[in-house]
Parts: C-alpha cells; structure tokens; sequence
C-alpha cells in the first residue's frame, strides 16, 4: 500500500469518529470506541511503522532547529507518520474534552464546535473547550 493509500485510509479512519463525538457523543458505540481509544490505537501502529520506516530511510530524527525539521517533512514516509500524528492526538484531546464534559455537562451545541475546531485546527478547538470549560466552573 502506497503513502497515498495509507494517507487517505488513515483520514477515513479518523473522520467518522469526529463525526460520531460532534453529532452521537452518548451513543454507547460512540462511548466504546472512547473509553478503549480504538481509532487513536490503530493510528498509533501506524504512525508506528511509518516513522520507523522514516527513521531507517532517512537516519536519526534531529527536532533541534526549524530547520532540521523542515528536513524531516522531505521524507514522504516521515510527513505520513506527522499527518496521522496529528490525527491520533487531536482525536485523543477531542476525547479528552467529551470526557471532561461528563462533569461539566456543557451544552452539545457549545461542545460541536470546539470538538469540530479541534479536528480542523488541533489547539483552536481546545482553546475554545478551556474557555468555555473555565467560564462554566467559575458559575458554579
């Protein structure tokens, strides 16, 4: 299976689970695919093989300047890996977040677009969560 390949199954993987928090949040599939990180898990083996292939093809990950970086994303395996990275990690914060409002019970129409804003811009959407987060515990 080519990079290309595996690029786009790794985004069909991780779509419908943002599609499953934003609109079915308490759906017990929903809930299971949560509670075990299933879609996180199977991005975190393939991020796995994909940066052990980069490291073998390209040597050592050097993170020490942009530059050397900027070196790492030449590599089409070590920008793979980067890309489900990125997957697995917003799709665990956006977990996170779903987790918190068990307690914190925010309104679902409030928590679609911090958990859309994280799927489409990592921090944004967890930016946005920790305000509201905040501003909802300062009421109590």
């Amino acid at each position: 299976m080519s990079p290309t390949d595996v690029f786009s199954l790794a985004n069909m993987t991780a779509m419908p689970m943002w599609i499953l928090m934003i609109f079915l949040p308490k759906w017990k599939v929903t809930r299971f695919l949560m509670d075990y990180k299933v879609i996180p898990i199977v991005l975190a083996l393939v991020y796995a093989f994909y940066i052990f292939t980069a490291i073998q093809i390209g040597g050592g990950m050097d993170f020490g300047s942009l530059s050397s970086v900027m070196a790492l994303f030449t590599e089409e395996n070590a920008v793979l890996a980067g890309w489900v990275h990125y997957l697995a990690f917003d799709l665990l914060v956006g977990m996170w977040m779903l987790n918190q409002n068990k307690e914190l019970k925010i309104h679902q129409l409030l928590m679609a677009p911090c958990l859309f804003g994280t799927f489409m811009l990592g921090p944004v959407g967890f930016l946005a969560f920790m305000i509201i987060k905040t501003i909802k515990q300062n009421q109590k």
